[in-house]
């Protein structure tokens, strides 16, 4: 196969499902790379620059957390998605709290993994906007090189957090749907994974607001969605 659908580093240490995933992955185009353990993951991310991280929560030494957290520490801007058989939802909100961007339960079927690690690769490979820098209160959102300034000071944000951010914050004033957010930060495929959601307004609120506990800038809209709210008359504005 010609197309070339990105890079992606296979971490898991179960020998004969990265065996089956990397010849599937290949054959549909992928350049695939191989780890067994968070720390031979990250040694390869230091050689090769991957459009994508697929990793199994399961496996020795770090574990797929805490490996996902250090990934996400050194590799910013790179997308990684958490491979798992567990499937509550304190685990979906432990690994994307620890950096992951997407969640998939096993046993799943080739073509919605393969459709979400394409969706990862579009969102990594996505060229920056060309859109006007966006003001709102102490807040500068510059497209073109996907930085976030609060005060004159960068925030560092993920590819994930910057999008849903850029998105929120291009609607200001306009409460956004679950639905919308997920499929247009997400993907078409994504539409009913709140809990998505959730932990990337808690991350963005930690790194956003003066007091995450009480959110001035980023609301949530009861049983409908999230709005970036404009500063209101008394709020502090520089």
């Amino acid at each position: 196969m010609d197309k070339h659908e990105g890079t992606v580093l296979l971490v898991e240490d179960d020998r004969s499902i990265r065996r089956g995933l990397f010849a599937t992955l290949s054959a549909l185009g992928f350049d695939v790379g191989e780890a067994v353990s968070g720390e031979e993951a990250l040694t390869r991310l230091r050689m090769v620059a991957y459009d994508a991280v697929l990793m199994d929560l399961n496996m020795p030494g770090m574990g797929g957390i805490e490996a996902c957290r250090r990934v996400r520490k050194e590799y910013p801007q790179i997308s990684i998605l958490v491979v798992t058989v567990r499937d509550r939802e304190e685990d979906k909100i432990a690994a994307l709290d620890a950096g992951a961007d997407d969640f998939i339960t096993k046993p799943f079927q080739i073509g919605e993994l393969t459709a979400r690690i394409r969706a990862a690769v579009r969102r990594q490979r996505t060229p920056a906007s060309v859109e006007p820098v966006i003001h709102i209160g102490v807040f500068d959102l510059i497209p073109a090189r996907r930085l976030l300034k609060k005060r004159g000071h960068e925030i560092r944000l993920t590819p994930t957090e910057f999008d849903l951010l850029a998105y929120l914050m291009s609607h200001a004033g306009h409460p956004v749907l679950h639905s919308k957010l997920l499929s247009t930060v997400w993907g078409p495929e994504y539409g009913d994974e709140r809990e998505y959601l959730r932990t990337f307004i808690l991350q963005l609120r930690r790194k956003l607001e003066d007091d995450p506990a009480h959110p001035v800038y980023l609301k949530t809209v009861n049983y409908l969605g999230y709005v970036f709210s404009e500063p209101s008359g008394d709020e502090p504005v520089e």
